[in-house]
């Protein structure tokens, strides 16, 4: 995992499902994350966490509780910790995060979309 190339096209083609992070990279405490998108996620926030969000294919609209953001394919978007926020995707999206190891996909709240043990792809 340390020490070579990824390639971001081998690592998509890899995940078959939406909602569903996979791990590609970790450095400083940190998880580099890779998912598709598609629909609406739910609300909810990371107590302790920031997240970065960066649009590798795609448009994600990230609505908080009193606007929405658009990010566009190549940009990020930084979601401080405490934030509530839900991710939408109108159309399948690929995204890339960077989170402190063990970040929630879901923060606080756990149901059938949380994701605890995450694959290595």
């Amino acid at each position: 995992m340390f020490n070579k190339s990824i390639n971001f096209k081998d690592k998509f083609d890899k995940i078959t499902s939406y909602w569903d992070p996979k791990i590609i990279g970790e450095l400083n405490g940190q998880h580099v994350k890779i998912a598709k998108i598609k629909g609406d996620f739910i609300w909810h926030s990371h107590e302790k966490e920031d997240e970065l969000f960066y649009v590798v294919k795609g448009c994600l609209k990230i609505e908080f509780r009193d606007k929405t953001e658009v990010i566009n394919q190549g940009e990020i978007i930084i979601v401080p910790k405490g934030v509530e926020h839900k991710p939408v995707a109108d159309e399948e999206v690929h995204i890339m995060m960077f989170e402190p190891i063990g970040t929630l996909n879901t923060g606080a709240v756990v149901n059938e979309l949380t994701k605890k043990d995450l694959e290595v792809i």
